[in-house]
């Protein structure tokens, strides 16, 4: 009998012990009662900051006696509670939803933690759950669905965000807080954005304005930061297994979807893997629209020859269709409070997709390819990320990031029954290193600083291959064999002034190196090597002002800058029919000077109004301009004489616009939503006079009708852009008849256009939903401006998912 006393004496002991040290959390949405996932926890005496796992808990021991606790969620309203106060209510919290506040959690600002109403900066996050209901194909697409971020395609297969007139190498995309730009990251569109799984990214942010002091070369327009799945952890000693399976069909091209991702988690130790694949067919544009957009007949190869075969529904654009699989896998280890380790590996791969508007242009009446289309994109990614908390005199929070990037896309065309068949890869290895460092000298006064290495290998091939013969022989590289460097140190620092007014500066050195060698076998150039070794200086300087709590007025002052890379200066491509580009070794960074105001109000807990107004000047801009080769301002490329060009440091640029939000909660779970983005951009040309920046899309945005309560989500909203007039045209762009519709002078133009959608999600079950969408209720035919294939008609989605 003593013997039992003392055993039982041992285990309650025990667990007086374990529920001294280990407090868990739980937190749910208060009209479904299901768990809110990724809710954040902060305090700053004692500082500590934790996310809920999918169960909706957090092992919050670190908050023990903190007196402000602030608790998180986007598309919630923030809750501040004390310890105590948490205690009280067996820490148990229900969350409201709501889409007027300002203070929700965002990292791209600084790489850290930060509140939004706290930066001079516009930043936009995509929560998870409005990734769910949208249940967007692409992560460009995913992009699209911010209300800020405008979409052009030149393709299916493809992607290229616009933001504030900037795109392409203009704007920079991180991955875990990895750079995934490369130094072939070109001025034409590009798509590497839809490597990503929008299935396995857990938050997405768009950080609008230059953001090259803490993410130096190309954040001139804007930072689209997205953030992987994290493996989390256990808070018992039970195994935490939790994840989703997916699948989904769209008609408009015959999507076929699945995914799927499981979670296992110990108390240090965590696993996540992510696999989904993606069957896309030939798109489907509209019925109501422009008739220029229509497919009337197509290219297929028979008995060796290439035959025009009429296209048996003008709607369908042949070929367009591809396929996509990703794989994600991370591993966790986190052997205390202090430390934590996690490594990840990334692999995405693109089939062959056919660039569509190559495929609609022509020359005498037919087709002038037989062939173009991207051959496979592969993309791999392998980092190591650790964080250590430790208030030393140097950092309260340190993270290193190793990574290794892997790159590889090729282009293949073959002109209209012609043997010759160009191949071009292009294939990059990545290294990158980043040290960041947070420490809060006062309570109104933070550090923000890093340092960054990162080299890109540049490796290019050619061959030309007979088709008739299949005979192979080297041909001209698209780029010489080069190294891209850069490497830099950062300071960013924010002090809290009063109570109502902060202040945030930052400061960047980068240096850059870069080293080419070219071939001069196909081409003539006067030169073999190329070198260049340059710095560039970047800062910012902004002010927040909080006239109420639910008030906020900010300003900023910031420059962007963007170093030649091997794109710039050592390519040979034809940019257009009659041009080609050749390469200019004489190039200097361009840099962007930029100036906003942003307001944002909320009034009670019904209505929110945001507006930003921005200015950016582009100096010393990368554009391509008439040049010489040799003395000679022609040359014969492919077979056509072609006027030679090159990039050049030889212009100015403007863009100025403005960014205006509304979010309205009505009664009875209705509520609405808008934004709208006006951007107007000049580049000056050759002879001084001005053309409207390519960049600068026409005005577009996005306004819901949505409804939520308990197991039902339901959103009614609109899609809608403006027309760009033959006036208002980008020069390069009037030459593109193909992509764009006829004005009534026979001009080329892009007209306005909107669509209608209607999107719904049920949970069936605990664990089982169900989400439908009919987007493009009118079957409206356009093509977004710039893109050369038109948008999908009339589409049906559906998917199920499960959640264990």
């Amino acid at each position: 009998m003593k013997t039992m006393k003392k055993i039982f004496l041992i285990w309650l002991l025990l667990g007086i012990y374990v529920f001294g040290n280990s407090q868990v959390i739980t937190i749910k949405d208060r009209e479904s009662g299901q768990p809110v996932e990724l809710a954040t926890l902060s305090s700053e005496s004692p500082k500590a900051f934790i996310t809920t796992n999918a169960e909706g808990q957090a092992d919050i021991s670190a908050f023990k006696n903190a007196m402000r606790i602030e608790i998180r969620m986007l598309g919630y309203k923030t809750e501040i509670m004390s310890f105590a106060q948490l205690d009280s209510v067996a820490y148990n919290v229900l969350l409201k939803q709501t889409g007027v506040v300002l203070d929700q959690v965002v990292v791209s600002a600084t790489r850290w933690n930060q509140v939004s109403k706290d930066i001079p900066s516009k930043i936009t996050a995509i929560s998870a759950r409005e990734v769910a209901l949208q249940n967007t194909q692409t992560a460009a697409d995913l992009l699209g669905t911010s209300g800020g971020v405008f979409i052009q395609k030149s393709q299916q297969g493809g992607g290229s965000p616009m933001i504030r007139g900037f795109a392409t190498n203009r704007l920079l995309y991180t991955v875990d807080g990895i750079r995934m730009n490369t130094a072939i990251f070109r001025s034409g569109n590009i798509q590497n954005v839809i490597s990503l799984d929008p299935f396995a990214t857990e938050n997405t942010e768009i950080f609008f304005g230059p953001g090259s002091v803490i993410y130096g070369s190309d954040a001139i327009g804007g930072v689209m930061s997205f953030q992987t799945l994290t493996p989390q952890l256990s808070l018992t000693d039970k195994p935490l297994f939790t994840g989703k399976t997916v699948i989904r069909y769209s008609s408009a091209n015959n999507e076929k979807t699945a995914h799927f991702d499981v979670n296992t988690g110990w108390k240090k130790w965590a696993s996540v893997t992510s696999i989904s694949s993606d069957d896309f067919g030939d798109l489907r544009m509209g019925s109501n629209g422009p008739d220029e957009y229509l497919r009337p007949f197509y290219v297929q190869r028979q008995d060796s020859a290439d035959i025009v075969i009429i296209n048996d529904n003008l709607r369908i654009q042949r070929p367009s269709g591809y396929s996509q699989i990703n794989m994600m896998q991370k591993l966790r280890f986190k052997p205390n409070e202090k430390w934590d380790f996690q490594y990840g590996f990334h692999y995405s791969e693109i089939s062959e997709y056919s660039r569509y508007d190559r495929h609609i242009r022509y020359k005498n009446g037919l087709p002038r390819y037989g062939e173009w289309y991207y051959g496979p994109q592969k993309w791999l990614m392998n980092n190591i990320n650790i964080t250590h908390n430790k208030n030393n005199k140097l950092y309260d929070q340190m993270t290193i990031r190793l990574a290794q990037q892997f790159f590889e896309e090729s282009r293949i065309d073959r002109n209209f029954n012609k043997n010759e068949r160009h191949i071009r890869v292009e294939k990059v290895d990545a290294y990158s290193v980043n040290l960041d460092f947070n420490k809060t000298l006062a309570i109104k006064h933070k550090l923000f600083y890093g340092l960054e290495a990162v080299q890109n290998d540049v490796a290019s091939t050619g061959t030309d291959e007979d088709i008739s013969t299949g005979v192979k022989v080297a041909g001209p590289s698209r780029y010489p064999q080069a190294l891209w460097s850069s490497y830099a140190v950062y300071m960013s620092e924010q002090f809290k002034i009063s109570e109502k007014f902060l202040a945030q500066a930052g400061a960047r050195y980068n240096q850059y190196i870069l080293d080419a060698e070219f071939d001069t076998a196909f081409y003539p150039f006067p030169f073999t090597t190329a070198n260049m070794n340059n710095g560039a200086l970047t800062g910012s300087i902004g002010f927040v002002y909080h006239p109420a709590e639910k008030w906020a007025i900010s300003t900023n002052a910031s420059t962007g800058f963007r170093s030649p890379n091997v794109d710039d200066m050592g390519k040979v491509f034809d940019s257009e029919p009659g041009s080609v580009v050749v390469p200019n070794p004489g190039l200097k960074a361009e840099y962007a000077y930029n100036m906003e105001l942003g307001i944002a109000k909320v009034f009670g807990e019904i209505l929110k109004i945001d507006f930003t107004g921005y200015y950016t000047i582009l100096q010393d801009a990368l554009v391509r301009r008439d040049f010489t080769l040799n003395g000679e301002d022609s040359i014969i490329y492919d077979g056509t004489m072609s006027r030679v060009q090159a990039v050049q440091n030889a212009a100015i640029a403007y863009v100025y616009g403005v960014q205006a939000g509304l979010n309205i909660k009505l009664p009875s779970g209705f509520g609405f939503s808008s934004d709208f983005n006006y951007q107007k951009g000049e580049e000056e040309l050759d002879d001084g006079t001005t053309s409207p920046s390519r960049h600068a899309p026409p005005w577009f945005g996005v306004s819901r009708l949505f409804y939520s309560a308990n197991k039902l989500n339901l959103q009614f909203y609109a899609v809608y852009s403006g027309e760009k007039k033959f006036e208002d045209l980008p020069q390069e762009e009037r030459e593109k008849t193909e992509i764009y519709a006829k004005d009534n002078e026979g001009n080329p133009y892009s007209p306005g256009w909107f669509t209608l959608n209607f999107k719904a999600m049920y949970n069936l079950a605990k664990n089982f939903s169900v989400s439908a969408g009919l987007e493009n209720l009118t079957d409206r035919r356009y093509r977004p401006y710039s893109s050369g294939i038109a948008a999908p008609g009339r589409n049906f989605v559906i998917s199920l998912r499960a959640v264990f």
